[in-house]
């Protein structure tokens, strides 16, 4: 199975459209468009009943004590986590790519509602639900995609991959309010392929 995008080429920097947040001299952030891009998978193999997108960060660093402080950093050697921005399950076998802002157009406080989404498919929660939870103005559940924001004081560019998988059901078996770690356990056993693109992204102007 292959998977590309014209959003933006595989290895490469991902463009602020796509992103939650972009950089700004006088905030160090700014909200930003946060679409979700352009996807297109090609060749999946004989018995595939549905499709499954994951989207993760992998770099995202495992305590907060540093991000986004004046005057500090969050150093490289930092151990590192996964963060979730996109899980989208129980996309039609007859799918074969997803549209630039098809999923999401712009940041909405408190997030958006799920699970139902385009193709009669499910969105679960992102880790943005984790990250604002203690937010009053932003905190809920975000369901569907929302985009790259790293720590503006980020000693590393973080990746971003995306990644679809082809399944032997036509429904995945979670159910009510679901995550990445529940998508990735209820997958076991029935992924007959998978194909992943990585984007790349920084908020340290140091980096860009």
């Amino acid at each position: 199975m292959k998977l590309s995008s014209t959003s933006f080429a595989d290895g490469q920097k991902i463009p602020g459209d796509f992103a939650f947040c972009t950089p700004d001299p006088a905030h160090h952030v700014c909200l930003g468009r946060n679409a979700n891009p352009q996807l297109t998978w090609s060749e999946p193999p004989a018995g595939t009943r549905s499709y499954a997108v994951i989207c993760h960060d992998p770099d995202v660093p495992s305590r907060g004590d540093d991000v986004n402080q004046e005057g500090r950093t969050v150093p490289a050697t930092l151990p590192r986590v996964d963060f979730f921005h996109w899980v989208l399950v129980d996309l039609p076998a007859s799918l074969t790519s997803l549209k630039e802002g098809e999923f999401s157009n712009k940041v909405i406080p408190r997030g958006k509602p799920g699970p139902l989404a385009a193709h009669d498919a499910r969105q679960g929660i992102n880790n943005y639900t984790d990250w604002f939870a203690g937010d009053n103005d932003m905190r809920g559940d975000y369901y569907g995609y929302d985009g790259p924001c790293p720590p503006w004081n980020d000693e590393i560019v973080h990746r971003y991959i995306f990644t679809v998988y082809a399944l032997d059901v036509e429904k995945l078996p979670v159910d009510g309010r679901f995550g990445g770690p529940e998508v990735r356990a209820a997958m076991q056993g029935h992924i007959l392929a998978e194909a992943s693109l990585t984007g790349t992204y920084t908020l340290n102007p140091t980096l860009a």
